[in-house]
């Protein structure tokens, strides 16, 4: 059968990894005001706890040690606020000057930089002016930068996963601290030093579980409401594929991951600080900061697995286990078959291969005719 010019199977389409909008633009991500509002509030929560632990606390020592436990919290808000922030300006860039690769990164990366310097400033003026207040504002700086700069992909929908996602864990996070104490005697912690190692790698575990299953189901959730959102603007946008679900998943593993690198990198010299102040404070800082990266291995792969079953669950048949007929899927019925049922020859007409049987049609039968 001819196909019919500027129309492509569905069998045989390719289809693009992103939702579009109806003149070919990539789809905004839903809601992206309000995930800048509440990364925002919760950086300000993180700033205000960690300058009223360091404030409440004696000078020196103290000081020091309580500034590199709270730097981790701090840089991973600072990081999902600059993605976040990003990303709605991002959206309202694409609505006013159209979808530009450049222009989106670019002002995703300015983005970044107004919440690191409004960060930074707020470190300066409210903090006590110690060698530590410096590190902690440059380090927060630079990853609200560097948050922004990665919320300048095309693909905003799995952008807006990821920050929803990551969002969803760090609070969840700090939630689980509550139920620390109940678990360790759940995991048989006792009074020896060995039982308290294994019930604490036991809590460690579980709260990695949790959270890499809530951040799976946070950023699955987000790309349903975000394809249905798309679907009832164009009904023939183009549906997200199972990557940009399994990135949205591991998003916050990725997140934590690259906080850990910002922290060893910027906050080194506090690390060190806090380190040298006693052998218990060395062992502290390494014991944390391995704690840190294995949770967020274990979050980026739990998440990534658990967005990918979750997306594959909704996945109904292809076309290729839909029933096939004997001319193929796209074949037209023929022409000259007959529409009504077959006559059969009957027993006692001659069979058409037999040499010697002769048509008795009335045209051969007389010449003039």
């Amino acid at each position: 059968m001819t196909k019919q010019p500027g129309r492509v199977p569905a069998a045989e389409s390719d289809q693009p990894a992103v939702d579009a909008t109806p003149e070919g633009r990539s789809a905004p991500a839903p809601g992206a005001a309000v995930l800048a509002l509440l990364t925002l509030g919760w950086l300000a929560a993180m700033l205000w706890s960690t300058r009223e632990a360091i404030t409440s606390a004696a000078e020196g020592i103290t000081a020091i040690s309580l500034s590199a436990f709270a730097l981790p919290g701090v840089i991973s808000a600072a990081l999902v606020a600059g993605a976040a922030t990003a990303l709605a300006f991002g959206n309202l860039l694409s609505r006013r000057y159209g979808d530009s690769i450049t222009l989106r990164f670019v002002g995703a990366i300015g983005a970044g930089m107004l919440v690191g310097l409004a960060a930074a400033l707020a470190i300066n003026l409210t903090y006590f002016d110690t060698s530590t207040t410096n590190v902690i504002a440059g380090t927060t700086a630079a990853a609200a930068i560097i948050g922004g700069a990665a919320a300048g992909a095309r693909t905003a929908p799995a952008v807006g996963a990821v920050v929803t996602a990551a969002l969803g864990t760090l609070i969840f996070v700090v939630a689980f601290s509550r139920a620390r104490d109940p678990l360790f005697n759940l995991f048989g912690a006792g009074d020896t030093q060995q039982s308290l190692v294994d019930a604490a790698k036991w809590v460690s575990r579980t709260e990695s579980l949790v959270a890499g299953l809530l951040a799976g189901l946070l950023a699955f959730g987000y790309l349903t409401w975000a394809r249905r959102r798309a679907l009832r603007r164009d009904p023939s946008a183009a549906a997200l594929r199972w990557p940009a679900y399994l990135l949205a998943g591991a998003g916050p593993g990725l997140l934590l991951l690259l906080a850990e690198v910002i922290i060893r990198i910027g906050g080194r010299s506090l690390l060190d600080l806090a380190s040298a102040l006693s052998e218990a404070d060395a062992v502290a800082q390494t014991s944390l900061g391995t704690s840190r990266v294995d949770n967020g291995i274990w979050v980026l792969f739990v998440g990534a697995l658990t967005a990918l079953i979750a997306f594959g669950r909704t996945l109904g048949p292809t076309p290729d286990d839909e029933p096939i007929s004997a001319n193929g899927p796209d074949a037209a019925p023929d022409p000259t078959a007959p529409v009504g049922p077959v006559e059969t020859a009957d027993a006692g007409e001659s069979d058409p291969a037999d040499p010697d049987a002769v048509d008795a049609g009335p045209a051969r039968v007389d010449p003039a005719r």
